[in-house]
């Protein structure tokens, strides 16, 4: 392991506020680290050189295989309900926080490595991770930051020049991925049970700080971190319904306490509208199936809310009605923020939720792909139904439906087509369609990333319509029994 002069300016803030919470750690050593894939805009918002960082010392920097000088990397320790079991020690098996960089905006982001070797908390994995789901966490991520969703993203993707084992041998993969922290719902579980008060008050201050300085000011800053926290949920989860994204794992672990997207592991994008669509191999009863996923986020921070009862009062038993209210808050607040979705995605001003919850229903029944959907709707808001008539069986019900529909939007102050042309600035065109990304991420893993670089390019770009991308507004005629692995 070398110190390197830094191209990339760390704080180590977190290891400085936060020891209890970690191990220092050093990444396992890439023998012969080659970049497939960096992010060049998140590079320049980070304020970073990205032709040092392509350079053989940055990509050093960005396996693990040297430390910027003022690093101190470390594995991050935290708890976690993992389909609804409790792991009270799970932290980072296979990645290490480098530190944190203060971006172009003012704004504190970490630099974290994902795949960077075993580490204390690596449970007999063998910390590594392999090529293709590591691209799949950048393309994704980039296509949920076009798309408007808060989320972590990849600033760069290396194999590491050695082989790693899974069904059979695939390259070794290091991602250096950005957050505005890597604070989960997990990492207050675990600092709870340790049972030190002094590390529990230390974290929610920390937090506090970091991603809702206004809980600061509160009578109970402890019970408005909670509040914040619930509400930036709410409307992260309505952003995920809102353009049809599957997390797949949706355990304690990997929900952030900023409201970011984390870890796309077993993640994919419906095709066909079905809320009970589960695509993770592991998720046996559904549990974190599309239509489950607000319930499970509520779920989620009613765990989080049981960590701070502590803090928020000096009796624990008494801070449970009003944590409770405030988890309970978390529905009435999904709700709006999908309801404001939807108006928006069907072009509606003022309030017609009936309507917007009829159509929902509609397509629950019928099953239309998602995305070509409600793109369509831009083309019938102008008069040509055609490109939604023919995504659904019942052309009658969504006949009628579209009568309705199209009654109102006649009634309203702007003319049908602004309508229309607001619909297009929200419904995609493009998203990482699962059988696009599973051709992009095998054709990278056998050695050309050229569908990978093509396919980053599309979904960076998702409200605009080009020629030429026509394939990739398509969905996959093979959909049914589409399954996805989390990588380890």
């Amino acid at each position: 392991m070398t110190v390197a002069a830094s191209p990339v300016p760390l704080d180590d803030w977190f290891v400085r506020d936060l020891g209890g919470l970690y191990q220092p750690w050093q990444a396992a050593p890439a023998p012969s680290p080659e970049l497939v894939a960096f992010n060049d805009d998140l590079a320049a918002e980070l304020g970073l050189d990205a032709a040092a960082l392509r350079a053989p010392e940055g990509v050093a920097v960005l396996t693990g295989t040297a430390v910027p000088t003022g690093a101190t990397p470390v594995a991050m320790a935290y708890a976690g309900h993992q389909f609804g079991n409790y792991s009270p020690r799970l932290g980072d098996g296979r990645a290490l926080l480098l530190g944190e960089i203060t971006d172009t905006a003012g704004r504190r982001r970490d630099l974290h490595l994902k795949g960077s070797g075993r580490t204390p908390f690596a449970r007999g994995g063998d910390g590594l991770a392999t090529l293709g789901p590591m691209l799949r966490e950048y393309v994704v991520g980039e296509a949920m930051h076009a798309l408007g969703v808060p989320t972590t993203r990849a600033l760069s993707v290396a194999t590491t020049g050695e082989r790693v084992m899974r069904e059979r041998p695939l390259p070794g993969a290091v991602l250096a991925r950005v957050a505005s922290s890597h604070l989960r719902v997990g990492t207050f579980q675990y600092a709870a049970a340790t049972g030190d008060a002094d590390l529990l008050a230390r974290l929610t201050g920390h937090a506090i700080a970091r991603h809702h300085p206004q809980a600061a000011e509160a009578e109970r800053p402890a019970l408005a971190l909670l509040e914040a926290v619930v509400e930036a949920q709410a409307a992260l989860v309505a952003q995920w319904m809102d353009v049809g994204f599957v997390h797949g794992v949706m355990n304690t672990d990997n929900m952030t306490i900023s409201g970011e997207t984390i870890d796309y592991g077993p993640c994919a994008f419906l095709d066909a509208y079905d809320p009970a669509t589960v695509y993770s191999s592991i998720d046996h009863g559904g549990r974190y199936a599309y239509g489950n996923q607000p319930q499970v986020a509520q779920w989620n921070l009613a765990r989080f809310a049981e960590s701070l009862l502590s803090r928020i009062e000096d009796d624990p038993e008494a801070a449970i009605p009003a944590a409770t209210e405030v988890v309970s808050s978390f529905a009435p607040r999904f709700a709006r923020h999908r309801s404001a979705g939807l108006h928006a995605k069907l072009g509606l001003v003022g309030e017609h939720r009936e309507l917007a919850e009829e159509l929902i229903t509609l397509m629950a029944e019928q099953k239309p792909d998602h995305t070509r959907f409600f793109r369509g709707l831009s083309s019938a808001a102008r008069g040509d139904a055609s490109p939604v008539l023919d995504l659904v069986v019942d052309r009658d019900a969504l006949d009628a439906w579209l009568g309705r529909w199209r009654a109102v939007l006649d009634d309203q102050d702007r003319p049908a087509a602004e309508s229309a042309d607001a619909m297009d600035r929200v419904n995609p065109v493009y998203i990482p369609r699962n059988h696009h990304v599973e051709a992009a991420l095998d054709a990278a893993v056998a050695g050309d990333p050229a569908p990978f670089h093509r396919l980053v390019d599309v979904v960076s770009r998702p409200f605009e319509e080009r020629p030429g991308l026509e394939e990739y507004a398509q969905g996959d005629p093979s959909a049914t029994g589409y399954v996805t692995y989390c990588g380890t």
